[in-house]
């Protein structure tokens, strides 16, 4: 983490490698899965550690935007997101329903180009809470996105 820049500029820490390759590792991911990421760096650094199998780079698979630097209440924040999500929550940030509505299309549009293939989609923590709760139909569930590792795994069953 860099406090000068926003998130979405910040580079995969080197100390996290160990981490990724033990994911990639774990047989926790599919075998035969279409790859995705977002565009933010430590996204495609992440996938380009899980898989040497190609990845596609999709803008709709962003985090929320956040155009701020380091906020040291983020959790508040974040949960203030997810309480008014048709609102921003900070100076900067996009309306969490904004996020959840961009990803939810583009996850959509993935599925239905390979309905007969699993997905796997590397991105972020916000953005997939937010697209859990909206492709279960379930309230977002805050805990786990506050014990979120990284990485981490979050699965959707179709």
């Amino acid at each position: 983490m860099d406090r000068r820049l926003p998130a979405a500029d910040w580079e995969l820490d080197p100390a996290g490698f160990d981490e990724v390759w033990a994911l990639r590792e774990s047989a926790r991911l599919p075998v035969d899965a279409a790859w995705f990421c977002s565009p933010e760096p430590k996204a495609i650094q992440t996938a380009q550690l899980l898989t040497e199998g190609e990845v596609g780079i999709v803008g709709g698979l962003r985090e929320h935007v956040r155009a701020s630097t380091w906020i040291d209440d983020f959790g508040a924040v974040v949960r203030r997101a997810f309480e008014e999500p048709d609102v921003p929550a900070y100076d900067g940030w996009e309306p969490l329903a904004t996020c959840r509505d961009r990803v939810g299309t583009t996850v959509r549009a993935l599925l239905a180009d390979h309905p007969d293939t699993d997905l796997v989609l590397v991105g972020h923590g916000t953005a997939w809470t937010a697209l859990v709760a909206d492709l279960t139909s379930s309230p977002p569930d805050l805990e786990r996105w506050a014990s979120l590792a990284m990485p981490d795994v979050m699965v959707v069953d179709r």
